[in-house]
Order: C-alpha cells, then structure tokens, then sequence
C-alpha cells in the first residue's frame, strides 16, 4: 500500500526550503503528498516566477523542480474531501515548510481552514511524525505560544535555521537551504546527503574545501 509523506507548503516566504525538502525526498525514492496553500501561490510566483495551476500541476510542478516527479501527488488546497484530510488515510507523516505565522495558528487551534491546515491536524490526532518549518522573525508572544502548543500537541518544530558547520562562513545560499532541508530529512528519518554531519572535529568542513590546508 502507498504510503507517502505529506508536504505543505504555506504562504511564508522561504520556498526553496519546499523545493529541497520535495526534491529530497523523491531522490530517496520516497511518495510524496503534495498541497500548497493559495498563499504559497503568490509567495512561489514572488521568490521564483513559479505558477502552480490545479488543472496544470504535472507540467507547473516538473518545471518548478526541474526534474521528472516521480511518485508524487497533487491536492488542491481547497478540496477537503481529499485523502490527507481523513485519518484512515495511510500516509507516513507530514512537513509545513515553510509554514508561515497563519499556518502555525491554524494547526494548533485545529482551525482547518483549508486541506493544508486540516491534514496537519489529521497528521498530530494519528501521532504520526509532523515536522513544522517555521520562518519568521522577529516573532509575538502569540507565535510562540501556538508553536509551543504544535510542541506539546507531538509536531517537530523546526525552524528554518541553517548551520554553517557543514560549509563555513562563505556557504552559498543553496548550501544554507540544504541544511535545513536535511535537517528535516533528519526529523523524519529519511537518509540523505545534503550536508555534512558533524564529526567532532573542528575545521573539518573547511579542511574538506581545501585538502592543502591553505586559505
């Protein structure tokens, strides 16, 4: 039985952390859920030119990635008859990157709003693994009392953070992306190779950019 990982994508900025995270996941050969919020639309068409089109996904979704998509479905955000939104529905677990301040208020209420909200909240009742991507700064006291209420609800509250051990100080924009999107990876226990862990050993990541040991 098909039993893919569930992806939201919501209307903060920060989609190329989707973007990772899908492209990840589809190279560890891994079925994936897809659904984007109405606000991530404009958000993807913003940071990337990107359109996704319900009745066009296949063609929106191949040219976004850039590659073929493999073992990947479609939900239209407003369709909440969809598979995701029951709890009979099999699926492994589910990741909001990026989840904006809206979409973390929503899951912790268990507003369900729309299929993105309402599948997060399926996702926590069944105790399945839930990753929440926040990306946010500075943030309210309400913000974080809603990603302390996913918290205790049993969701992974990772926020979009990257670490500068696996690349240095000079990491290029797509290194920081990696890093959070294995770091998601890690949260759901799915192999990847996006970053270097850490060893132990200080200045191993620079040791490894420059095997002479020069500048």
């Amino acid at each position: 039985m098909r039993e893919p990982w569930i992806v939201g994508i919501s209307g903060a900025s920060g989609t190329p952390y989707a973007k990772a995270v899908l492209t990840a996941l589809l190279d560890a050969g891994e079925s994936v859920d897809l659904v984007v919020s109405r606000a991530a639309r404009l958000t993807l068409l913003d940071e990337t030119g990107a359109t996704i089109r319900d009745a066009h996904w296949k063609d929106d979704l191949a040219a976004w990635l850039g590659r073929d998509l493999g073992d990947l479905a479609y939900w239209p955000t407003g369709d909440l008859a969809a598979g995701p939104s029951s709890g009979s529905y099999p699926a492994r677990g589910m990741v909001v990157v990026p989840a904006s301040t809206a979409a973390c208020a929503g899951i912790a209420i268990g507003l369900s709003k729309d299929l993105l909200q309402r599948a997060a909240e399926v996702n926590l009742k069944e105790r399945r693994r839930t990753v929440i991507v926040p990306r946010e700064t500075p943030v309210t006291r309400s913000h974080l009392e809603h990603l302390i209420a996913l918290h205790d609800a049993g969701a992974v509250v990772l926020p979009a953070s990257p670490g500068f051990y696996g690349s240095g100080a000079d990491a290029t924009a797509q290194q920081l992306i990696d890093f959070v999107a294995g770091k998601v990876l890690d949260a759901l226990g799915v192999p990847h190779s996006l970053f270097r862990k850490w060893t132990g050993e200080l200045g191993e990541g620079r040791a490894q950019r420059n095997p002479l040991g020069g500048p």
